[in-house]
């Protein structure tokens, strides 16, 4: 696999793949330096006729985009098989790292997004939560911080 084919189409976002590998090694770095990786994941879905579906490819790449202002050129974004905006910061504690994900989830939530997006996020840290790739992320996904519901029809829902 080239450089280039680590990443999305015209975006710094890794794909599947790319990132898995990414994050192994950089667990592989973290337990030999002894530093943490905290692992963000954002799960991104819309409504259609009352049936929760994984946003489209599109939505992914516009929820990875705002995160993307609010990170270091040292952390990196990709995404899971299943469709989550999958983040991880490194050298950075759990406790930490609730800074980026506040400003993260605030634009977010300042986000007009074009229909009703649901947006879940969750978190988990290396080694506090997890001590291999896999757990981590499961750990992530079932670590909810956030529950977030927005975009046109959904404000108007809330009402």
């Amino acid at each position: 696999m080239s450089p280039t084919g680590f990443y999305e189409d015209g975006s710094k976002l890794l794909t599947a793949g790319a990132f898995d590998f990414v994050l192994d090694t950089e667990l592989r770095r973290a337990r030999r330096s002894q530093s943490f990786v905290t692992l963000v994941m954002v799960e991104a879905s819309r409504e259609w006729d009352g049936v929760l579906v994984t946003a489209d490819k599109g939505t992914v790449h516009e929820v990875a985009e705002i995160i993307g202002r609010e990170v270091r050129d040292t952390d990196f974004i990709g995404h899971t098989e299943q469709g989550a905006v999958a983040l991880a910061l490194l050298d950075a504690d759990f406790e930490h790292s609730a800074g980026v994900i506040d400003r993260v989830v605030s634009h977010i939530e300042h986000y007009e997004f074009p229909t009703a997006l649901r947006i879940a996020v969750g978190a988990a840290c290396y080694p506090t939560h997890a001590s291999d790739a896999g757990t981590l992320r499961r750990e992530a996904m079932t670590r909810s911080l956030v529950n977030w519901r927005g975009g046109v029809r959904a404000e108007s829902d809330q009402n």
